[in-house]
């Protein structure tokens, strides 16, 4: 199967833990998306009902109008029952890094406003330790951020300053963002505390403890992670 059957797949099965009558948090990237059209056509057939929406990015956001999701936000509903969002690596602690599509602010503001998250992805992105297969993405101010980049540099990270064709890529809080290579990350969480620390850092890509389930589309079909 491709990895879009393998997209969807997990999708789905996420999708059909949305119930009715929920604020639903709605991720951004490839495999979230599918949550989103899933629980879209969910609404549309009758088989969920009065659920409201809070997109991860603007992108999201404009697909979930399109397929008939109402939206909300955190200031008129400040917990989210579920949130369905991808992730771009998850370690064996449920640890992940997020923030390859470039919406990671929003997304770990959501995630920290939800009863329940849940991360899709297919068994690729299962690694023995974060960073083993990209970087962490860090979301920065545009002011002063060469003197951010040589901070980082100093927690051990080879950034690079992401672009979209020649110019710097811009999320929609209107940051950049300085993707840093580390390779395998032996304690995730201290790298997390020197990061934060360092002056014009808005939020990193990684999302520790945050995460409740896990669904995992491979070739032996979809598969469901919870913590006991």
């Amino acid at each position: 199967m491709t990895i879009d059957v393998f997209k969807r797949q997990v999708g789905d099965r996420a999708a059909a833990m949305v119930t009715s009558g929920t604020v639903v948090g709605l991720g951004s990237g490839s495999t979230a998306r599918f949550a989103t059209l899933r629980i879209a056509e969910r609404l549309r057939t009758g088989d969920l009902h009065d659920v409201l929406g809070i997109p991860t990015s603007s992108d999201t956001a404009t697909l979930a109008r399109e397929g008939g999701i109402p939206l909300t936000t955190l200031e008129e509903h400040g917990v989210i029952d579920v949130t369905i969002d991808g992730a771009d690596e998850v370690d064996p602690d449920w640890n992940v890094i997020k923030g390859l599509g470039g919406a990671l602010l929003r997304e770990k503001i959501v995630a920290y406003a939800s009863r329940v998250e849940i991360m899709v992805v297919d068994e690729g992105k299962l690694v023995k330790r974060l960073g083993s297969k990209g970087p962490v993405p860090v979301e920065v101010l545009q002011f002063g951020w060469r003197n951010t980049f040589l901070g980082l540099e100093k927690t051990g990270a080879r950034p690079v300053l992401r672009l979209r064709g020649e110019r710097p890529f811009v999320t929609d809080e209107g940051n950049w963002i300085l993707d840093c290579h580390y390779g395998p990350i032996a304690d995730p969480e201290t790298l997390a505390h020197r990061i934060k620390e360092i002056p014009g850092v808005v939020e990193h890509g990684l999302f520790l403890g945050m995460v409740h389930r896990v669904v995992v589309a491979g070739a032996d079909g979809v598969r469901l992670l919870e913590k006991p």
